[in-house]
């Protein structure tokens, strides 16, 4: 199974999951506020996006379902994460969230794929670089929504070599 997963609360990350479902073949989408996390357990191959909320910390839907997130076992999966932020207003704990993520699908035995440059981006600090990249796709819709289409076309050309 390969599918989709996302949480959002303005909207911004269910455009962006829907952008990468278009431009992705046999991907089921699934919104963690409605479905849950379950059928992660079942994927072969997962896309997991979140928004960072407030100061750096997970969206409320993640956060829900967080305990349950931590307790799956990555191994053998397949996974490519992408979160959104706002680097002007938030730039000490840009796309945090996304860096919360990674932490946990990296210490459960995920083959990580997708990492990004951090070189069109303006911040301070983010917990979702490692080395000089971030740990997936990052999209500032407040800041840079000129630059969506483009950085989510380029990734889902790059991930789709490993699918």
């Amino acid at each position: 199974m390969k599918a989709i997963f996302f949480a959002t609360s303005t909207g911004n990350t269910e455009e962006v999951a829907n952008k990468i479902h278009e431009k992705l073949d046999g991907f089921e989408i699934v919104d963690i506020s409605k479905d849950g996390i379950s059928k992660l357990k079942d994927c072969e191959i997962a896309i997991i996006g979140t928004p960072t909320w407030g100061d750096g910390e997970l969206q409320d839907d993640w956060e829900d379902c967080f305990d349950e997130f931590k307790q799956i076992d990555f191994n053998g999966k397949t996974v490519a994460l992408f979160g959104l932020g706002d680097q002007d207003s938030y730039g000490d704990e840009f796309a945090n969230a996304l860096g919360t993520l990674y932490e946990v699908v990296s210490n459960n035995g995920a083959n990580i794929v997708g990492f990004t440059s951090i070189e069109t981006y303006d911040f301070e600090e983010s917990t979702a670089v490692v080395g000089e990249e971030f740990v997936g796709l990052v999209i500032d819709e407040d800041n840079q929504p000129e630059l969506t289409d483009e950085r989510i076309e380029s990734w889902c050309e790059n991930i789709s070599t490993f699918f």
